[in-house]
């Protein structure tokens, strides 16, 4: 027999996640932009930011090496290779749900970037490269889309490592952009949250290919 909710839009359980997650980055972004996150952003700038002077260079070196491999073009060249193995893994549509939630959440991150045009941090010298505005990360928005989404479509057998790889990918990332100095840690949170939105609705596609 037919579930009732297997023609529905999203599910109630991605719905209701979806409601959620998008909830706490309305939030976020209401206290970015009134202002309410600056005191605490700053203490936690202050607590976390590398100097080049003093920061152990193998620190330095490593969280740069992290924000490398979460940006630019080293993304797109992780988001092409998961592509590659989620459609080993499920078929094209995992493809198309891991390619096209990264494209978007990626694009949406760069236009409210723009629209709420926060400046990025003053506290330390930056120590790594940043071209645009900083609410919300980028870097944290693709590392939560790609790598949450990630694990909702490996199989079961290596659903335990793709999570672990999932969280270690996301604090990594966002810590990486701490302690460089390019973002404030209110950024960081918007971007997951943002990223996490796009995965969940990439994972509700993919199921509803399957319900259909």
């Amino acid at each position: 027999m037919t579930s009732p909710h297997s023609n529905a839009v999203l599910p109630p359980p991605y719905r209701n996640a979806l409601v959620a997650v998008v909830l706490l980055f309305l939030l976020t972004s209401a206290m970015v932009w009134s202002g309410h996150t600056e005191a605490i952003d700053r203490r936690i700038g202050a607590a976390l930011g590398l100097s080049a002077e003093s920061s152990p260079r193998w620190l330095i070196l490593f969280m740069q090496g992290v924000s490398w491999f979460n940006g630019g073009l080293p993304r797109w060249g992780i988001v092409i290779l998961l592509c590659l193995l989620v459609w080993h893994w499920c078929g094209p549509r995992c493809a198309v749900a891991l390619g096209g939630a990264s494209l978007l959440a990626n694009l949406a991150s760069s236009l409210l970037k723009m629209g709420f045009g926060v400046a990025r941090p003053d506290i330390v010298p930056h120590l790594d490269h940043q071209t645009s505005f900083s609410y919300p990360s980028g870097h944290a928005t693709s590392a939560a889309v790609v790598y949450l989404l990630l694990a909702w479509l490996a199989p079961p057998r290596w659903r335990g490592a793709a999570w672990a790889l999932a969280a270690a990918m996301i604090l990594l990332g966002g810590l990486s952009r701490m302690m460089l100095g390019v973002h404030w840690a209110s950024d960081v949170a918007g971007g997951t949250f943002l990223g996490a939105a796009f995965a969940l609705l990439g994972a509700a596609f993919v199921r509803r290919g399957r319900a259909a």
